[in-house]
This record gives C-alpha cells, structure tokens and sequence, in this order.
C-alpha cells in the first residue's frame, strides 16, 4: 500500500558564507554581480540613484574627518558574519587600518551605516536584526525619504534586535559609541533637502 502521508516540505538549502565565495573565486559571481550574501540567501543590491551616492560620499567623508586615523572608514565594502552573511554595507567603520584588511574581509565593525532611499524596508527588517545579533554596537540608517538617521546601540544578540532606536535630525550631533569622542553632525550625512516619496 502507498505511503499517503503528506510530504514535509523541506527547507531551502542556506548558503555558508564559504561556499558563497566558493561561487566567488571559480568565478560563478564577479564583481560586477551587485549581490550580497544575508542570512543565506544571494540578495540582489538595489542600483544606487544620485541622491543616494550622494549621501554615501558624503557619509564617507564626515566619518573620516571625525575619526581621522582613530579607525578605517569602507566604502561598500564586504563584512564577513559567518555563518550566513557577507553584506556589503554602503559605510562600515573598523577599528584598525585599511592595511588590517588587505588580506581578509572584517568579521565586526564599530558602526555600520547604510544609505536607504528605496531599500528603506530591507535596511530596516533584513539588516537591523542581522547587525543587532552579530554584536555590532551601532548601526544606523540614513533616511534620504524623511532626511533623518536613524540610530540603533545597544544590540541584543540573542533577540536579534537593537534596544535603543531613536530618529535624529538636522541640528543634531550623533557620537559614535565606539569612540565617543567622534561626533557627526546630521547635516553632514544629508543631501541638501529631504525627499519625499
């Protein structure tokens, strides 16, 4: 007699983040795949429009002038949080040099920064709680839709989720946790103007 219990259906497989650079090195993925790695899954990167490379130049260039050589500042660049992810935020400050990495990716980061226009529900939901249980101790999102950063400390690993959220505006001062002595003025995140969608 046939077997009539319903089938379990599987879960899909989750790709390590060393078969993903597996894919990588035997040149399945270039560079110019804008893919990341989260949570096990190859996720297309959303294209970057002006006003969001705008915000990420200007991100880039405030976070530099304010730590100096007190820690490097990347530019979209890969962040290994095994076993599931390898993002590539659009800003990471490590603690180090850029020489510290010239042989493997970070696998931590001081502060994480992502610029988030069209990708706002992604940064938020996918990216929060993936930063949040890998211990990053801030992160924070630069809203181009409502002109403000959203700052997100004190992760808590086990829930997935920062504890401490709070929205700062034009006129304010954001110090880093990390290095408190590096603050950056909201102003100097923005584009001029906030866009509406």
């Amino acid at each position: 007699m046939a077997d009539l219990t319903p089938a379990v259906p599987s879960e899909p497989t989750r790709m390590t983040v060393e078969r993903y650079f597996g894919l990588v090195e035997a040149g399945v993925l270039s560079e110019d795949d804008r893919v990341e790695l989260l949570e096990g899954v190859i996720v297309a990167m959303t294209p970057s429009n002006p006003p969001h490379a705008a915000a990420v130049g200007l991100v880039t260039r405030a976070l530099m002038l304010a730590l100096g050589d007190r820690a490097a500042v990347r530019t979209q660049c890969t962040l290994v949080l095994p076993p599931w992810s390898a993002p590539e935020p659009d800003v990471a400050v490590v603690a180090g040099s850029h020489h510290d990495y010239a042989t493997a990716h970070p696998r931590t980061a001081l502060l994480v920064v992502e610029v988030a226009d069209s990708s706002l529900l992604q940064d938020r939901l996918t990216k929060a709680p993936l930063y949040a249980a890998a211990g990053i101790p801030e992160y924070w999102i630069v809203n181009l839709r409502a002109g403000v950063v959203e700052v997100m400390r004190d992760p808590d690993r086990e829930r997935a989720r920062y504890r401490d959220v709070r929205t700062c505006a034009a006129g304010e001062r954001i110090p880093l946790v990390a290095i408190p002595e590096a603050g950056v003025p909201v102003a100097h995140l923005l584009p001029a103007g906030p866009r509406r969608s």
